[in-house]
C-alpha cells in the first residue's frame, strides 16, 4: 500500500465506465470486457499512480475487470474503492451498519485480488445511521492493516466535522468540473485545504460533456448522459460552448479534454478522469494544470453559456 497521506499524482483512473453493462442502471453504452482491461493496463504503464473504483460500478463489475488487469501486469498502483452501499429499488441505497462495510470491503479485496487497499471511501451519506458510528468501523478496517487510509465521497462538511472527531479523513470526492461548481460554494474545498484532505474530483469531463469528440446525438438511446441537465438546450448552450472552449484549447496548444482537466488541476484538486480506451487511458497521466489566466477565460466561456440560454 501507498503512503495514506499523498497520493502518487495529480490524476487517476476513473473506473465507472467499465462497470457499464446488463443489471447496472448507470448506462454508459457497450463496454468490451477485454478492451476495459486494456484501458486499465494502458493506464497503469503510462504511469498512472492510482486507480479509483467502487463495488458499486457495476455491482463488482469494474473491481472485478481492475484486479484481472492487474495481475496480469503485475504492477500495483494505489487503489481507491467504497464501501456502504447496497442495491435498494433498482438504484443504490446506503447501508453504513459494519457489517455492511465489513462485507464490501471484503468482496472488493476478493476482486481486486489484493490483501489491502490504499483508500476505503463511503460512497453516499447514509442519513439513517450516525456517521461517528460508520468512521469508527472504517478506522477499524485501518487499524486491522486492510485499509491505509479513510474517504469520505459526497459527504457535507458538517458530516467530515463529526467524522473527524473519530478519525483522520484523508481523501475527499464529490462531482466538480467547469460545469458543476457546487464544492466551491458549499465549503468542500475550503474544508479539505483546512483539514488537509486531498480533493478528488469526480467527473471531472462533465461525463464527456467537455471531452474531444464528444457527441450527444450519437449517445445510444439508453445512454444516461442524455438525462443531464448539460445535455437540455434550454439550460445550456453546449454547441456554443464546445466550440468556445474548443477554440480557446487550440490557442493553447491543447486538447478541450486537457483544458477541462487542467481546470481542475489549476484549482488545486486532483483529477478522477475515466477512460472508455486504450488511447484516452494513455493520454491522463499528460495532463497538466492550466496557467490562471487560462483557467479564467475558461471560466468565462462557460457562464456564458449558461447565460445565454
Amino acid at each position: 500500500m501507498t503512503a495514506p497521506r499523498e497520493l502518487p499524482g495529480l490524476v487517476g483512473l476513473g473506473t465507472a465506465p467499465l462497470g457499464s453493462g446488463p443489471g447496472w442502471q448507470i448506462n454508459w453504452g457497450r463496454a468490451d470486457p477485454a478492451e476495459s482491461r486494456a484501458v486499465v493496463r494502458a493506464a497503469v504503464e503510462a504511469g498512472v499512480g492510482w486507480l479509483d473504483t467502487a463495488p458499486f460500478y457495476g455491482w463488482g463489475r469494474a473491481e472485478t475487470l481492475v484486479g484481472e488487469a492487474l495481475r496480469e501486469l503485475g504492477l500495483r498502483p494505489a487503489l481507491l474503492t467504497k464501501c456502504g452501499a447496497v442495491p435498494r429499488d433498482g438504484g443504490m441505497g446506503p447501508d453504513h451498519r459494519a457489517e455492511v462495510i465489513r462485507a464490501d470491503l471484503g468482496a472488493s479485496l476478493g476482486r481486486l485480488g489484493v490483501p489491502a487497499v490504499d483508500v476505503l471511501q463511503l460512497h453516499d451519506p447514509d442519513p439513517a445511521y450516525p456517521i461517528e458510528a460508520a468512521w469508527e468501523t472504517v478506522c477499524g478496517l485501518i487499524a486491522e492493516g486492510k485499509v491505509a487510509a479513510g474517504g469520505l465521497s459526497n459527504h457535507a462538511p458538517t458530516v467530515m466535522d463529526r467524522a473527524l472527531t473519530v478519525g483522520p479523513v484523508r481523501v475527499v470526492q464529490h462531482q466538480y468540473s467547469l460545469l458543476h461548481r457546487a464544492p466551491e460554494a458549499d465549503g468542500v474545498l475550503d474544508w479539505c485545504a483546512a483539514h488537509g484532505a486531498q480533493f478528488l474530483a469526480w467527473s471531472p469531463l462533465a461525463s464527456g460533456f467537455l471531452a474531444d469528440g464528444f457527441e450527444l446525438a450519437a449517445l445510444e438511446p439508453g445512454d444516461f448522459r442524455r438525462r443531464k441537465r448539460f445535455a437540455d438546450p434550454s439550460r445550456l448552450n453546449l454547441v456554443g460552448l464546445r466550440r468556445d472552449l474548443q477554440a480557446l484549447a487550440g490557442q493553447a496548444g491543447l486538447s478541450m479534454t486537457a483544458l477541462a482537466i487542467g481546470w481542475i488541476l489549476a484549482k488545486g484538486a486532483r483529477a478522477i478522469i475515466g477512460a472508455r480506451t486504450p488511447a484516452e487511458a494513455e493520454a491522463i497521466g499528460t495532463y497538466r494544470p492550466l496557467p490562471p489566466d487560462l483557467a479564467a477565460e475558461a471560466e468565462d466561456i462557460v457562464n456564458h453559456a449558461w447565460q445565454t440560454v
